[in-house]
């Protein structure tokens, strides 16, 4: 294995007792590249370093001409960074990680890595606000030039990949609407155009949905949202099976760029990813048990949420991730903002707030926070209105969580 993710063992050279490929997925996220120092800890070390040491003026040249594989600067590599990045690059099915200091360092370094001027990209439609920027105004700076479809429309994408492509970029889930593309389907497309699939799995997490299996050719998480799972740090990954884009393309960017992750927050993600699987199918639990009660409910207009088969993409949800419709959901109010804000000020449980995957259940309102920014015109392209509110479903009992939504939209009414 590369550098990324170096294989983890005992100190003494000897190998694990039983080999992760053997694990199912709770197992590897809870010993997944686990590498115990000399003193034997039961919990992962954190290493916080930003430099190490040599023995002699050799051992640095030998580590800096790649003659040795050591650590040499925690901006290129660190022991604590590369045990999360071999934990989830099992999770995801993965060869190569890369952590970075958020989601959008993740993002950025994935898509500015391997474009220049005179390329072109291809994208779903919704997307986070952050990673529209990138798409809508960074890219183009430098003369890339993007097309966005909607994500859904796989007519739209077959149109657009019909002339030759770098990447194509898509989150599915999308964020805040939803929406499910179909990640094998568009993959196809793109590699029949050139493009290499970057896909942003930030929503569904590897418990739900495993991209590279679905054909895509890098993933990028958001590991800030569940990864970590109590709001507690800032955190990104890219992860690829391509050597030469991990090694040649995405490394150099890396390391001369600067997006590194804190060891300390590695290690909060690491211990994070032990409980990732019981998080997430408890909140998608939840979330499925608040979707269905709002949408009986005289002050919805409409439930967005994988789970329900009135979804338009349920079919393919339940297919691509896991029989599961994930934590996140989203309620459009009948009565537009003024409701979705006498909504949000009504709940007495859960707190508002633009961040998500949290054990603690957010709400917020898209048009005027996380997507404020947008035109008017491009979050009605996104299905933005007025009167959407996303919830990301915690770990409170559904009990509480149903009777505190279904309270606020009485009140909302």
């Amino acid at each position: 294995m590369p550098p990324s993710v170096p294989p983890a063992g005992r100190p003494d050279g000897a190998p694990p007792e039983c080999a992760p490929a053997d694990w199912h997925p709770r197992t590897r996220m809870v010993r997944g590249g686990l590498e115990r120092g000399p003193h034997m800890e039961t919990s992962e070390a954190l290493y916080l370093t930003s430099g190490f040491v040599y023995p002699d003026a050799d051992a640095a040249r030998r580590a800096f001409d790649g003659t040795d594989d050591r650590y040499v600067y925690s901006r290129f590599r660190n022991p604590t960074n590369a045990q999360f990045e071999r934990r989830l690059a099992l999770l995801e099915g993965a060869r190569f990680a890369r952590a970075t200091a958020s989601g959008m360092a993740a993002v950025t370094a994935a898509l500015l890595s391997q474009v220049s001027t005179g390329d072109r990209v291809v994208a779903s439609r919704d997307l986070f606000v952050s990673c529209h920027y990138v798409l809508s105004e960074l890219l183009p700076r430098f003369g890339v030039t993007v097309a966005f479809v909607p994500g859904a429309d796989l007519a739209a994408w077959r149109t657009a990949l019909a002339t030759p492509a770098t990447c194509v970029f898509l989150e599915t889930p999308s964020n805040p609407g939803l929406e499910i593309i179909d990640i094998a389907a568009v993959a196809d497309l793109a590699h029949a155009a050139g493009a290499r699939v970057v896909v942003d799995n930030a929503f569904a997490t590897p418990v739900l949905q495993r991209p590279l299996a679905l054909g895509a050719d890098v993933v990028v998480h958001s590991a800030t949202k569940y990864l970590d799972g109590q709001g507690r740090c800032l955190g990104g990954l890219v992860l690829c099976n391509d050597e030469a884009f991990d090694t040649d393309i995405l490394q150099p960017f890396l390391r001369h760029t600067g997006p590194a992750l804190s060891p300390f927050n590695a290690w909060v993600m690491v211990k994070g990813l032990e409980t990732l699987d019981l998080r997430v199918r408890a909140q998608g639990a939840s979330a499925l048990a608040l979707a269905e009660a709002a949408a009986g409910h005289a002050a919805v207009a409409a439930v967005r949420y994988p789970g329900l088969p009135e979804h338009p993409g349920h079919a393919l949800a339940m297919a691509q991730m896991d029989g599961c419709g994930g934590a996140m959901l989203a309620l459009d109010l009948a009565g537009g903002q003024t409701a979705a804000f006498r909504l949000l000020d009504s709940l007495r449980l859960i707190d508002i707030s633009n961040n998500l995957g949290d054990a603690k259940s957010l709400a917020c309102h898209p048009a005027t926070t996380t997507h404020q920014r947008l035109s008017e015109e491009d979050r009605r392209a996104q299905g933005i209105t007025p009167g959407l509110v996303r919830i990301s479903v915690g770990l409170e009992d559904p009990r509480d969580l149903v009777a505190d939504v279904m309270g606020a939209l009485d009140r909302a009414r």
